[in-house]
């Protein structure tokens, strides 16, 4: 059978362009649709780009007209976690009302396969740090919120039509890709392992740790750091899965252990050879103080493989990035 496109909204920012990179190299028919309020056109590459917003429908439905489109996967979001905190309409208008308006225009296009990209925020702070898929939802913060909603919105659609999908709920990305071609190139960013990765090559004075008084074994937070590209992979597996004609499906994306700020501070120490100033802070509201997956049924659903389930190799990706962006700035 014949396959149609796949349009990969918010592919021009760093998990996106990871995936569009490796649907491209299995020879994929790929658009991305980005407005490039944080994502970059060099993270493109050779990807045809539409420049729009995902919640304007006209723009939605005459990309997915174009270019033959039946696969979404959707990237498209704003995701601070403290700034959700500070303007949690700004969350809800980009993440949930926007994927209602793509819904909509999948709908009226009869696209078959949507691949959500969803966050283990919508667990909030789970017994003992673990969840599992069933464990129950309690986001702490209109990030994981709006990304909860916009889960019972597909599952609901998906009841309703022919459509089927896959929701990942990724734990902590990290790094970049192996070949040096893409990464993280947000201003400002929040993301650990690229902060402190900024601050080894000198583009930040210093790192800071939020809470060191967490019920953890340092007392720092604890979170499940997963490879870009391993999580990349995920998406192309769940394509596979929704293309032999797989259910409906909700799976949690990590590697199933954690480390915590101090262990990552550590490891981009040895990593790059260069100590790190650190200064620490008082807790950040929203932050759980651990979030590890329990991650067997993409593994078993899935047959989802990772292969750079390492902290140094993680780090080693992120700090190769963070030099090439030294040199070329995006």
């Amino acid at each position: 059978m014949k396959h149609g496109a796949i349009l990969i909204t918010g592919g021009a920012g760093y998990i996106g362009s990871h995936v569009a990179l490796q649907l491209r190299a299995r020879a994929e028919r790929v658009v991305v649709l980005d407005d490039l309020s944080r994502g970059f056109r060099q993270a493109v590459l050779d990807v045809p780009l539409v420049v729009g917003n995902v919640g304007d429908r006209d723009t939605v439905r005459a990309a997915l007209d174009a270019h033959g489109v039946d696969t979404v996967m959707h990237f498209a979001a704003c995701t601070v976690v403290p700034e959700s905190v500070g303007d949690p309409l700004k969350y809800y208008l980009n993440n949930t009302c926007a994927t209602r308006s793509l819904l909509q225009c999948c709908l009226e296009g009869e696209v078959r396969h949507f691949v959500f990209s969803s966050t283990a925020a919508v667990y909030g702070i789970p017994a003992a740090g673990v969840a599992a898929e069933d464990t129950p939802t309690s986001p702490i913060n209109p990030y994981g919120s709006s990304k909860l909603m916009s889960e019972w919105m597909l599952a609901a659609v998906a009841e309703a039509s022919p459509l089927r999908y896959v929701s990942l709920r990724y734990f902590n990305v990290a790094g970049s890709d192996s070949g040096g071609r893409i990464g993280q190139a947000t201003p400002n960013a929040t993301l650990l392992i690229k902060v402190a990765c900024e601050a080894a090559v000198g583009k930040r004075a210093e790192v800071a740790i939020f809470g060191t008084d967490y019920p953890t074994p340092d007392g720092t937070g604890v979170r499940d750091y997963i490879h870009v590209e391993d999580l990349a992979a995920a998406h192309l597996d769940a394509l596979q899965y929704l293309r032999a004609g797989g259910g409906s499906t909700t799976l949690n994306v990590g590697y199933g252990h954690g480390y915590s700020v101090r262990q990552v501070l550590a490891s981009v120490e040895r990593v790059s050879g260069k100590p790190l100033k650190v200064r620490e802070e008082p807790r950040r509201p929203g932050d759980p103080p651990a979030l590890v997956a329990r991650a067997e049924r993409i593994r078993r659903e899935l047959r989802w493989k990772p292969r750079l389930d390492d902290l140094d190799t993680i780090v080693r990706t992120g700090l190769a990035w963070e030099e090439r962006l030294l040199r070329n700035p995006w």
